[in-house]
């Protein structure tokens, strides 16, 4: 077993959610919290059994992960 960090989106058709610390590009959705986090989840198990463990050992390690906003002139 291993423990990802997940960033969760809410958007008006529903929730996008996507893993901290895996090389390549893993993306879940669904209509509700709980449907994206097993969506992903999913597709987390997916990559890694289709490009092999390697995939995990992204460096640096992530400690944690922030959402954070910001003004940008425009």
């Amino acid at each position: 077993m291993k423990q990802f960090k997940i960033i969760v989106e809410k958007h008006p058709d529903g929730y996008i959610a996507y893993p901290l610390g895996l090389k390549g590009v893993v993306v879940g959705q669904g209509d509700t919290y709980e449907e994206a986090l097993a969506d992903v989840r999913s597709a987390i198990h997916f990559h890694i059994e289709t490009f092999g463990k390697e995939v995990i050992n992204a460096k640096p390690r992530i400690i944690e992960a922030f959402v954070a906003e910001t003004m940008v002139n425009v």
